[in-house]
């Protein structure tokens, strides 16, 4: 607290202080930061033309507000960060559960102290990270966890009657007074206690066991909602939908540069052992299982598929590459697409599957994924590249063996036999004088994986690379129909 701020309420008064309503708050602070140019959100990317406007609108019309998204969309993240749009500190009566202001008190604790010690009752300073509070709905909330119930304890230690409101022992939005309220899921509280917020949205009041109490509550309220929770676990009852100022829409990345940008910031890829260098189109590849799998008809979209899959599929990425490194004592930890094929538990976990989906098996359908993300991400690069000579290599039998614990020297020097593979890195976007070994493997690995999209070779389990698998007779039982068969 600044040792210059006011102590009681006379100094309060002394120096200027006015009461000012949290909404009425938060709005002035927004225009300061709009009139600024700052940044209103931190580490959110990809809402600049769509999340963000909304809620600057609902935010300067006074409204309450629900973000309605699936799930690993920043939801909590940004209802945190409207705390940033808070006062540093706000002066209360101290000792006040309910952060009474000092000049219009709401409580009975509040009142008594302003009329017992007049201009001399204490004050202190409430911070802004104090002033929020959030809370995850689920079934088993009730009343008294949110609004409060009468404790009889207080009412026998202080000689009070139940009905005094000495005797309230305040729930958690008496408790954000003067502040923001948050609540995740809303739609798995259960409707009687939806019921319960109508006066808080409406008119600001909440009612205790029916004794005549009213408290006038100043708080700006926000919730978050997963659509796929209307129908699969509860819904948002439609008088608390009414009384919901703004409905605002989230959703995932619209560009791969953007979901790369998201998970190059979130994703722990710092490690202690060895400097970490990921490949960009690595990284896009990796982006892009995320935007396949959002398009698969297998996958249940309904559920989305999170933002964290990619995140997760980049820290185990570069676990399996600095694994490598450990072992072979490599200076530098560079994935592969080798790698990604490690990181299968991060993808097949972030999947809800279809019936169709189910049938083939969470495990084949990412594999699916990361060969046709391969395959993308070296058509955006290098498209319609000269790769016969290549394909003709296998064709005549040649086989490339790619395992999880090649080192990259051997990489490179197995993939200088392909006639023509070292060539395609260049258009890959690495410089071959000046790439390392890692680097350079990485790429040519990127090009078979490609063809293997392609059908043009094939791709065993165990990273063997060799002729595209054949359905004649003759042929069969020579190399996999399924090219991702061991």
């Amino acid at each position: 607290m600044n040792p210059g701020r006011p102590t009681t309420l006379g100094a309060l008064k002394e120096s200027g202080y006015r009461p000012r309503g949290v909404k009425d708050e938060l709005r002035a602070n927004l225009i300061k930061k709009l009139e600024a140019g700052s940044t209103l959100f931190h580490g959110i990317k990809g809402y600049d033309d769509t999340v963000t406007p909304q809620l600057i609108n609902a935010v300067l019309a006074r409204h309450d507000f629900i973000l309605l998204g699936l799930r690993g969309q920043a939801k909590s993240r940004i209802l945190r960060q409207l705390v940033e749009l808070l006062d540093d500190e706000i002066p209360a009566i101290r000792g006040s559960e309910v952060n009474d202001d000092p000049l219009a008190p709401i409580s009975m604790y509040g009142r008594l102290q302003v009329e017992e010690h007049g201009d001399e009752t204490p004050v202190e300073w409430v911070g802004r990270e104090q002033r929020y509070l959030e809370k995850l709905a689920t079934p088993d909330v009730t009343i008294a966890d949110i609004i409060g119930d009468l404790d009889p304890i207080k009412a026998a230690r202080g000689g009070h009657i139940l009905s005094d409101e000495l005797t309230i022992h305040y729930g958690m939005l008496p408790r954000a007074n003067r502040g923001i309220f948050a609540m995740n899921e809303l739609p798995d509280l259960s409707p009687r206690i939806q019921v319960g917020l109508f006066n808080i949205l409406q008119e600001g009041d909440i009612q205790i066991k029916g004794y005549p109490v009213r408290l006038r509550l100043d708080l700006m309220m926000a919730f978050t909602a997963n659509p796929e929770d209307y129908t699969a676990r509860g819904k948002i009852i439609t008088p608390l939908k009414d009384r919901i100022g703004a409905e605002i829409q989230t959703h995932y990345p619209k560009e791969i540069r953007t979901g790369v940008d998201i998970t190059e910031q979130e994703a722990w890829t710092d490690r202690d052992s060895r400097p970490v260098e990921i490949p960009d189109f690595l990284a896009e590849l990796i982006e892009r299982i995320a935007f396949l799998a959002r398009m698969e008809k297998r996958v249940d979209q309904r559920s989305g598929v999170s933002q964290r899959m990619p995140i997760s599929v980049t820290e185990t990425v570069v676990s399996s590459a600095e694994q490598r490194a450990i072992r072979l004592d490599e200076p530098v930890v560079v994935p592969r697409v080798g790698d990604v094929y490690a990181a299968l538990p991060a993808i097949t976990g972030k999947m809800e599957l279809e019936y169709e989906g189910e049938l083939h098996g969470a495990d084949r359908i990412a594999r699916e994924l990361i060969s046709a993300a391969a395959g993308a991400t070296y058509e955006d690069r290098a498209g319609g590249a000269e790769i016969d000579p290549i394909v003709g290599y296998f064709e005549s039998g040649g086989i490339m063996q790619v395992s999880e614990d090649s080192g990259a020297s051997a990489c490179v020097q197995g993939f200088g036999q392909v006639p023509g593979l070292m060539e395609l890195i260049e258009m890959v976007g690495l410089a071959p004088k000046s790439s390392s070994d890692g680097l350079k493997a990485a790429a040519c690995e990127l090009v078979l994986e490609a063809m293997v999209a392609e059908k043009r070779i094939s791709r065993t389990r165990g990273g063997s690379y060799r002729r595209a698998p054949y359905e004649s007779p003759s042929d069969k039982g020579q190399y996999p129909i399924d090219p991702f068969e061991a």
